[in-house]
């Protein structure tokens, strides 16, 4: 087998995600393009019969698939669905009910599982309700502290990315009026190193430059609107350097993502959930992608929520997912090489050689 022959063979793991929300019919109009399945091979984590109810739904009378209940078991050139359940739900788009929850928990559990076993390459996951999802098996706020749990990883990075654009954040889902006291020179410096690595090896940036937000307005107009900036995020940036990592601000965001200084760098590092993804979604629009960097496997999910108001109504945009489809992809060939060329996978510091990771004829589908 050739190289491009093993590119094109790499098992993309998919999670149904809630079946009440949008889950489904991004995941049907992604895949419904017989190109695609020449890049991989898609494997959904859900049930055979919801697949079927949406696929009528979404009018895709032309979109097969393989059922299987093994991901052992995959058909080449093929969707393929890792079928969790024989039993009958009750589909009610656009509502948050316990059973989409339970569903949602299962096939990422076995999604995980599989990973785990390497019967899957990279992991994609749909959107689910934080709420619903939640039992005694499942305390998390999201996929992305039950990631970071399942693979033992203290120290990982929720990164948004679009294109050229790369936004990470300090602190993640946590209350606003928590965030000040949450944020120190250790947390930021973790992070920092995170990004850095993760720009390394996943996206082929030999000499990253992160620009990093301040917290408080105007970057706390020399404390008289907060110290955080001078006293933690300014102290935190000098360690970095110090550590090889080109750290600079800390930057006013609200003036930093509209000028001409965002081109300069190769990420951005809020300190908070909302100062970050404010901007992000509204330069990305329908096209980003959630990485979690800092993980062992390679997880990517669309930059969307359930959205359950547009739930079965067929005015979803894909464009979400097949961008995070696309990122697994890449940055799963991007690890691979820069490994093979390097002794060390992950060592920290800056680096010479450089993988590119950019499959330019991936990218011509749209």
């Amino acid at each position: 087998m050739n190289q491009k022959e093993e590119n094109n063979n790499i098992k993309v793991g998919i999670t149904h995600g809630d079946f009440n929300g949008v889950g489904y019919e991004v995941i049907i109009n992604s895949l419904n393009d017989n190109r695609l399945i020449e890049l991989f091979i898609p494997v959904i984590y859900g049930l055979s019969k919801v697949l079927a109810y949406y696929r009528k739904l979404t009018k895709q009378k032309d979109f097969n698939y393989n059922v299987t209940q093994n991901a052992s078991e995959l058909y080449v050139r093929k969707v393929n669905i890792v079928n969790i359940s024989n039993e009958e739900f009750k589909i009610e788009t656009g509502k948050s009910t316990q059973e989409a929850g339970t569903m949602a928990f299962k096939a990422l559990e076995q999604a995980v599982m599989d990973i785990k076993d390497n019967k899957i390459d990279v992991l994609v996951t749909a959107p689910l309700n934080k709420a619903n999802i939640q039992s005694e098996e499942f305390k998390f706020p999201g996929h992305t502290e039950y990631l970071a749990n399942e693979f033992g990883v203290e120290n990982y990075l929720m990164l948004m990315v679009h294109n050229d654009l790369r936004v990470g954040t300090v602190t993640g889902h946590i209350p606003v009026k928590e965030i000040s006291n949450s944020i120190n020179e250790e947390l930021i410096l973790s992070k920092l190193e995170v990004f850095h690595n993760s720009l390394i090896r996943d996206f082929g940036i030999p000499r990253p430059k992160i620009a990093v937000m301040g917290l408080n307005p105007h970057i706390g107009d020399k404390g008289l609107l907060g110290t955080e900036d001078e006293g933690i995020i300014l102290p935190a940036l000098i360690k970095a350097k110090k550590n090889g990592i080109l750290a600079y601000g800390p930057f006013a965001a609200d003036g930093f993502f509209g000028s001409t200084e965002l081109a300069k760098y190769d990420g951005v590092l809020a300190m908070y959930h909302d100062k970050g993804l404010a901007p992000f979604k509204t330069i990305a629009v329908n096209g980003g992608v959630n990485f979690t960097a800092g993980l062992p496997i390679v997880r990517t999910s669309p930059a969307h929520g359930t959205a359950y108001d547009i739930a079965g109504s067929g005015t979803s945009s894909s464009m979400s997912m097949r961008e995070s489809i696309y990122l697994a992809k890449d940055i799963f060939i991007a690890r691979k090489k820069y490994d093979e060329e390097n002794s060390n996978p992950l060592p920290f510091g800056l680096f010479e050689k450089k993988p590119n990771n950019r499959n330019t004829e991936d990218r011509k589908i749209q």
